[in-house]
């Protein structure tokens, strides 16, 4: 496993961890560009109140307006958990080079689970995909989550 990929996806899941902490599911995502973390989103439907604050959303909107501009070439997302369909949608459109990803998501995975959004070579843009970055740890965070959630 790569040094810097593990290094931010412990980022992305101290994100997640803060979502947890306001009774979000417990997902994070780092935006790095030439080694440098350029915004950081952990999901926030809750606390938010939207549906659509999901922490890559969250994530490519804060780096979006702090570069003041929408497209973010070069730029690598540490997410962990793969992103859903919404979510590989908007890193398709802000054209992320990378995506690095914890746990898969069997359920509603759009990054190569269900679907594979950013693989496609119909669609506009395509992003380099690395999977199962500390997969166990975003998996425990989660499955602590419902446990937790359903009182178990």
């Amino acid at each position: 496993m790569d040094v810097d990929d593990e290094r931010f996806m412990r980022e992305a899941l101290a994100a997640a961890a803060r979502a947890a902490a306001h009774d979000d599911v417990p997902i994070g995502c780092v935006l790095v560009d030439n080694g440098v973390v350029i915004s950081v989103g952990e999901n926030r439907r809750e606390i938010d109140r939207d549906p659509t604050a999901h922490a890559e959303v969250v994530a490519i909107r804060a780096a979006a307006s702090s570069r003041d501009r929408w497209r973010l070439d070069g730029v690598t997302a540490y997410v962990t958990l793969e992103p859903c369909v919404m979510c590989a949608g908007a890193l398709l459109s802000a054209r992320v080079a990378r995506v690095v990803i914890g746990a898969l998501d069997e359920k509603a995975g759009a990054v190569g689970s269900r679907y594979n959004l950013l693989s496609d070579p119909r669609l506009l843009h395509e992003s380099s995909l690395t999977y199962d970055v500390l997969a166990e740890e975003s998996a425990v965070l989660l499955r602590a989550f419902f446990v937790a959630r359903r009182g178990e």
